[in-house]
């Protein structure tokens, strides 16, 4: 399955984004979806994950209450939705999928699947 994120741009501090992760093969609702992101020099870090029903989601503890993971099967589409944005949120961010998935959402090792990733600056 190919991945694609986008919605990433240059915000003030406190302001919104969302993002989008489609696919354009295979059907999404099969898959696990994961959000993570990587600032410069630094390793890539997750943010959220979201099984395939969408009923169950799962969050980094230090962005929890900031940011919504969701997902609309029907259109293919995962969005994470970012609010009160901080400048320490700027990063590349990849969204990343998978049919099986154990407790490790968290961990990059568990995606075989990976979009190509969205800048989000974010000025103070």
């Amino acid at each position: 399955v190919q991945l694609q994120a986008f919605g990433g741009g240059f915000v003030q501090a406190g302001g919104s984004l969302r993002l989008s992760c489609t696919t354009s093969g295979g059907s999404f609702g099969n898959y696990v979806v994961g959000w993570f992101r990587q600032a410069p020099g630094e390793e890539r870090e997750s943010v959220a994950a979201i099984w395939r029903s969408g009923l169950s989601t799962y969050y980094t503890d230090s962005i929890k209450a900031l940011f919504t993971i969701s997902r609309d099967n029907a259109k293919n589409t995962v969005y994470l939705q970012m609010n009160d944005l901080k400048p320490e949120d700027t990063a590349a961010y990849y969204c990343a999928a998978d049919r099986v998935m154990g407790s490790s959402w968290y961990e990059t090792k568990s995606y075989g699947y990976w979009g190509q990733g969205t800048e989000v600056t974010v000025s103070s």
